[in-house]
């Protein structure tokens, strides 16, 4: 009989253990799946999402976070200067504040401004959106969906805006036109968000001539790249920080999404060696069941490779047919998963925590090889040294 069929037929005979043995490396398997989409969803979804935004280089005046640090002094004339380099094909600068409804009851509106409608971090879903030198000099305002439907808003509609962007300022209520309803692109599941242009976000915030910016949202050169843009604005302005969207992926794969990178490679390990210990329990019974039967084919002419080859192959049964079931059961539990996590305070609802990669797949695989021949390893030393005549004698006199 062939290896892989003697093999198969050595495990099916116990159809109850085999069919729990898979159960388990299936269970198993799924949550060392969920483990490698985990260690690195974070910072894939996040390269996505600066991505869609549309701009590949932020600049700042301080290295850390926006609105942690002072601004950049005079935007617009430094907007103006990195436009001007060869590098660069874009460069608008933007605040970040928040505002009061009339509503009290009503949480507090996140409101952005920028210097430019045509080249901003949303998108427009519905309306003419932002339009320049309106006549009648009315604010207009895009809304997020959130706030569209939690005040029944439509392009057209009015509500009132109080600026709370600088906490010892109190302006005056502003009444808003909305133009349009976005999407923006890092809000959170339940976040109210409001765009405007700047003059008029430094109008609503009380803050009329304030030439600063929180931050400056470059557009490179397609043909030259981030990394020469970044390389440009540096010798142009030192006293600028700029990041291109790689830098950013990477220092936050260092730092803020370092814990998700640590825990799942801690429950991964954790997962295969429980996955080791059950499929080494599993070969190891079936294999003290049989050990008359293995000591008589050893009798028979079947060699000390062949019996080794069988709980080898028997180990890469189990695993395979657990492990092809773990794929479509991990992929529902990442799935539940990144939806409760997605749900937490703060976090983007386009952001995701399990993201599937192909290297995912085929390192799930490997590791699961690896698991199965490690496994194999003690019964396949039990198979390999039996004393086939004590064997026989002691199964003969039971």
């Amino acid at each position: 009989m062939r290896p892989l069929a003697f093999a198969w037929i050595s495990l099916v005979r116990q159809p109850a253990r085999a069919a729990l043995g898979i159960l388990g490396i299936a269970a198993v398997g799924a949550l060392l799946f969920d483990m490698l989409l985990l260690s690195r969803g974070l910072v894939v979804s996040f390269g996505e999402l600066l991505d869609e935004v549309g701009f590949d280089v932020r600049v700042s005046a301080v290295e850390s976070m926006p609105r942690t640090g002072p601004r950049v002094t005079d935007a617009t004339a430094t907007a103006a200067g990195l436009t001007a380099l060869p590098e660069v094909a874009a460069a608008v600068p933007v605040q970040i504040g928040s505002a009061e409804l009339d509503d009290p009851a009503m949480p507090e509106v996140s409101l952005v401004g920028s210097a430019d409608a045509s080249e901003s971090p949303w998108q427009v879903l519905e309306g003419p959106g932002l339009q320049a030198g309106r006549s009648d000099g009315r604010v207009q305002v895009l809304v997020n969906r959130n706030m569209a439907r939690r005040l029944a808003l439509t392009p057209g509609s009015r509500i009132g805006l109080r600026g709370t962007c600088e906490a010892d300022s109190a302006p005056p209520r502003v009444e808003v036109e909305v133009a349009g309803i976005a999407d923006f692109y890092f809000d959170d599941a339940s976040q109210l968000t409001a765009a405007m242009r700047l003059e008029a976000f430094r109008r609503t915030c009380g803050i009329e001539g304030d030439d600063t910016a929180d931050l400056i949202l470059v557009a490179a050169d397609p043909d030259l790249g981030p990394t020469a843009a970044v390389e440009a604005i540096e010798r142009a302005r030192p006293d600028l920080h700029a990041f291109s969207n790689e830098q950013l992926i990477a220092r936050f794969q260092q730092v803020e999404f370092s814990y998700f990178r640590q825990i799942s490679a801690v429950l991964a390990t954790i997962t295969l060696f429980f996955g080791f210990l059950l499929i080494t329990v599993l070969l190891t019974v079936s294999v003290n069941q049989r050990l008359g039967e293995i000591a008589a084919l050893r009798a028979l002419g079947l060699t000390r490779r062949r019996v080794v080859t069988d709980v080898v192959l028997e180990s890469a049964f189990l695993v395979g047919l657990g492990g092809a079931l773990a794929l479509p059961l991990g992929l529902g539990l990442a799935f539940w998963l990144d939806t409760i996590l997605r749900a937490m305070p703060g976090i983007p609802a386009n952001l995701h925590f399990f993201v599937f990669e192909p290297r995912a797949l085929v390192l799930h695989a490997g590791l699961l090889a690896a698991t199965a021949l490690a496994a194999a390893l003690y019964p396949a030393r039990l198979v390999a040294r039996l004393p086939i005549s004590a064997t026989l004698r002691n199964e003969g006199a039971t």
